[in-house]
């Protein structure tokens, strides 16, 4: 949200390249040590672990490491010199870089391996003149998802007077004059080809902002939330429970609270109904500590994977018709009626002067669909999505 916002002065793109991973088909080997420590880059960081379905596993290190890894582990070099990284290994500006940049990797390779054909993103860095800069990863015209983008972005300047006016909306104390501003933060949309497999949107983020008298403010906010097609109450109910188990440890209150605001959030007032089946949605979280909150907000990061691509393998070859795939093309039409009436990042980042418009609508799909009063028929399997949607559920009965 207000990472668009600030992402999108004018910018400069210095490198776009296509990455690939060769024909090997190599996997990277997994060390099954539960609890115990691995050296990463000569340094010990300890790891978490997300089982996921077939045995597979997806490892979150959640220690702080001394050296900023190779660019071979990212989809391109950090925006902040590695020099700068280096030198401040338990700075949370420096951390939270370094976080965005290992789950867009993690997330775009995960992605990239599900496609069939060898399909890979484009990566496009990216530097803006005020300060800062940001990576983004399209894959499009993929034979499993149509588009895919999953965006980081590093930057820093002086907020714009919509983002404080927004800000102190929300409640927050801003003083008077310029506000030097920090903001580091990961965002992707996927839209798959097949309509049985659903969208996922997913941000994490965090912000500092300094006054005149030095005094700093910081928090982090962001989310995850699945929009499905048709509705599977077992996928959606695998969603949430992953989302769930990512929450718990760190706050039992998170996951109910999250949910209950990803329902208001996402939701659209003209068509009375929300845009998916929910997920996790927060903002300006600032507590227990920062040590604290970045540890959940890391989590949450981590739980994309295992809450996603198991829908992926189970849906991407069930057979559809072309009543499925209109009405995919209806609902991804409400989709860009969110995003570009209500989502607060959008229309803030199309408002500013000079605005990167391609990072900003990176969200909306490659393909949409408006017809005039499309109302499903009683009883069909799109009736069922839209009373959901009208109705949202308690998918894990709590």
């Amino acid at each position: 949200m207000i990472l668009k916002i600030l992402r999108s002065s004018p910018s400069r793109v210095i490198a776009r390249q296509m990455h690939s991973t060769g024909g090997s088909g190599r996997r990277t080997t997994v060390i099954r040590n539960i609890a115990g420590a691995v050296c990463i880059c000569g340094t010990t960081a300890t790891l978490a672990y997300h089982w996921l379905n077939r045995n597979e596993v997806q490892m979150a290190a959640v220690g702080s490491s001394h050296k900023f890894a190779s660019v071979s582990r990212y989809m391109a070099e950090p925006i902040t010199s590695r020099q700068v990284l280096d030198a401040n290994p338990t700075d949370m500006k420096c951390r939270m870089e370094e976080l965005v940049m290992r789950i867009q990797y993690n997330f775009c390779r995960s992605l990239e391996a599900e496609e069939n054909f060898g399909k890979k993103f484009l990566v496009d860095r990216w530097e803006r003149e005020e300060g800062g800069g940001g990576i983004t990863c399209v894959l499009q015209d993929g034979d499993v998802f149509e588009k895919a983008g999953v965006n980081i972005s590093v930057v820093h300047g002086n907020l714009p007077q919509g983002a404080i006016q927004q800000m102190r909306s929300r409640g927050k104390q801003l003083a008077e004059g310029e506000l030097p501003f920090f903001a580091v933060g990961v965002s992707a949309v996927i839209h798959p080809r097949n309509p049985m497999v659903p969208t996922i949107h997913f941000n994490y983020r965090y912000f500092e902002v300094t006054d005149s008298a030095g005094q700093k403010q910081w928090w982090f906010g962001g989310g995850t939330d699945l929009t499905p097609y048709y509705l599977n109450e077992k996928d959606a109910e695998h969603f949430h429970r992953t989302l769930k188990e990512a929450c718990d440890p760190h706050d039992p209150a998170y996951y109910p609270r999250f949910k209950e605001w990803c329902d208001k959030y996402f939701f659209i007032p003209h068509r009375n109904e929300s845009r998916g089946v929910g997920g996790i949605f927060f903002d300006d979280l600032d507590g227990p500590d920062a040590k604290q909150a970045f540890d959940f907000v890391s989590s949450c990061a981590h739980s994309v994977v295992p809450s996603y691509l198991p829908l992926v393998r189970q849906h991407k070859n069930d057979p559809y018709g072309d009543r499925q795939r209109q009405w995919q093309l209806l609902r991804r039409g409400r989709y860009v009626e969110f995003n570009l009436i209500y989502d607060r990042g959008t229309k803030f980042g199309l408002y500013t002067p000079g605005a990167r418009y391609e990072s900003i609508l990176m969200s909306l799909p490659l393909n949409a669909k408006w017809e005039y009063m499309n109302i499903p028929v009683e009883g069909t399997e799109e009736a069922a999505i839209i009373e959901v949607l009208q109705k949202p559920k308690n998918w894990l009965k709590l």
